[in-house]
Formats: C-alpha cells, sequence, structure tokens
C-alpha cells in the first residue's frame, strides 16, 4: 500500500505531529515537562543589563511560582513581593503583584527593584531552558532572565 505525504500526516497521530512541528520550528524554548513552579528564579539580567548577585539572598531580587494556589512571591531586592499568575502553555501573565514598603537604603537596588517589577507585570510569554527562565513581553522583547540554578 503506497501512502501519499498528507496520508502519512493523519497516521503519525497527534504526539508525533505535535513532536513533529516543534522541530520544524526549532521549538526549543517551553517545555511542559519543566514546570517554572517550585523553584526559586534569580534574576540574572534585567533589559539585557547583568545583574550581580547579592551576598546577602534577602536582597537579590528572586520570585517563586507556586502552582497550587497560582501565587508568585519573593523579594525585589528591598522589599518582600507577591501577587497572581496564570501560565497556559507559553503564555504568563503576572499580577497584579504588591509589596511591603521598606525603604532601600541603596538607590540603585530600589531602582533595580522597581524595573523587576515592572517586568514581572508585563509579563506575556515565557522561554525556558534549563536552569534559565526568560521573561517576554507582547511585542516578543525579552525583559528579564532569571536562573533557578545553585550559582
Amino acid at each position: 500500500m503506497q501512502f501519499f505525504p498528507r496520508f502519512a500526516v493523519a497516521r503519525m497521530g497527534l504526539p508525533a505531529l505535535v513532536m513533529a512541528a516543534a522541530v520544524v520550528a526549532g521549538c526549543s524554548s517551553v517545555s511542559l515537562d519543566q514546570p517554572i513552579e517550585s523553584r526559586t528564579w534569580r534574576l540574572a539580567s534585567i533589559d539585557s543589563q547583568p545583574v550581580i548577585p547579592s551576598d546577602d539572598p534577602r536582597q537579590s531580587a528572586q520570585i517563586v511560582f507556586d502552582g497550587g494556589a497560582q501565587r508568585v512571591s519573593g523579594s525585589g531586592g528591598c522589599n518582600r513581593i507577591s501577587g497572581t499568575y496564570q501560565r497556559s502553555g507559553a503564555q504568563l501573565r503576572i499580577g497584579p503583584m504588591t509589596s511591603t514598603r521598606m525603604a532601600c537604603l541603596d538607590a540603585s537596588r530600589g531602582q533595580l527593584e522597581t524595573r523587576f517589577l515592572a517586568a514581572l507585570q508585563a509579563t506575556a510569554s515565557y522561554s525556558l531552558a534549563g536552569s534559565e527562565l526568560v521573561l517576554i513581553d507582547a511585542r516578543g522583547q525579552t525583559l528579564a532572565k532569571l536562573d533557578s540554578s545553585n550559582k
């Protein structure tokens, strides 16, 4: 029996077809086998600028996604932050976010916190590769990169 290409696609089955489409499209970004939940994500860069990590983990901009409650919490570097999130495939919406209102003694850390909160709330999608989470805006521009490795 001879199959024409259109029949070969039907014979592949949905899982194989989806996998083939991902390979053809060069999709290496979102893996549903690698959840973003229950990992501490530390800010590595924002607006293409690297972020120097603090020796004090309480002063590091970082977040954790809680899948059960659909909540995100962490630190902006000066204040505790929290909010909600929704994730579906590669789409990710974060916010609205709330924050404590502690004074930030380091002005540059305060500016970084403001930029981090803005990036979180502007997120429309994400990509994930190993220990790197990339937050992407609605235009497809990278807002921030976060890392979950234990560096």
